[in-house]
């Protein structure tokens, strides 16, 4: 069995995306917290590290089963489908999942109260990510793809410019994410809940999951190949 305790979640996740699975069934953040080791994120998370790691080689070992192999993508064709998949479900979610979250604070707030706190903070993604995917790609795909194929060092000041400014926004919103599926107990619906309610929690997390591939795929595999081309 391959030792993986000491690699960080991020990359793990980016040699092999299927164990991507593997983390979200245990609650493991392999987008914003990708950083961590395997050793740490499984004690942050209460996680038993070698019954972790036997589920993750089993995942490596069965093979990709037709899921993209991102890591050997290139950079211009890695930007162009994050925008193609990911950044044109979340233009589409971001007003219908707003327009829900505020119905079911009007309509059931008076019992939940957490709704008022679930629709303010979605209320700030719906804010603020639409500046985020403006600048990815009026700014930075456009200087990815210009710096490798001119070395043009205006485009190259580009990334470097914006990388920070991308991860914290990044930060920002998933930790967002992360708090309104505290506020929702796991998006667990209480007993009094309508059909919009089941329908608005239904989209957070497909909203979340797709947040978290997403979040992956930029700041494991495109920002670090992307600031190294800079």
């Amino acid at each position: 069995m391959k030792t993986l305790k000491n690699q960080t979640v991020g990359s793990i996740v980016a040699e092999h995306f299927n164990t991507a699975a593997v983390f979200k069934s245990v609650g493991i953040d392999f987008c914003c917290g990708g950083h961590q080791s395997l050793e740490a994120a499984a004690v942050e998370q209460g996680v038993n590290l070698d019954t972790l790691e036997q589920q993750l080689n089993e995942t490596i070992e069965s093979g990709t089963g037709g899921l993209p192999d991102f890591k050997d993508w290139s950079l211009d064709f890695l930007a162009d489908y994050i925008v193609n998949v990911y950044h044109s479900k979340a233009w589409k979610m971001l007003p219908e999942i707003k327009a829900y979250v505020d119905k079911i604070a009007h309509v059931h707030g008076e019992n939940h109260p957490e709704l008022h706190e679930i629709a303010d903070a979605f209320n700030l993604i719906h804010t603020e990510m639409p500046l985020h995917l403006k600048e990815e790609e009026d700014s930075l795909f456009p200087a990815i793809k210009l710096a490798m194929t001119t070395n043009d060092a205006a485009a190259k000041a580009t990334i470097k410019a914006a990388y920070d400014n991308l991860m914290n926004d990044h930060v920002l919103i998933g930790g967002t994410m992360d708090n309104i599926r505290e506020l929702s107990n796991k998006y667990a619906l209480p007993e009094d809940a309508c059909n919009t309610y089941l329908v608005t929690y239904k989209l957070l997390e497909a909203f979340e999951d797709d947040l978290h591939i997403h979040v992956h795929l930029e700041n494991n595999l495109l920002f670090p190949r992307a600031m190294a081309l800079s």
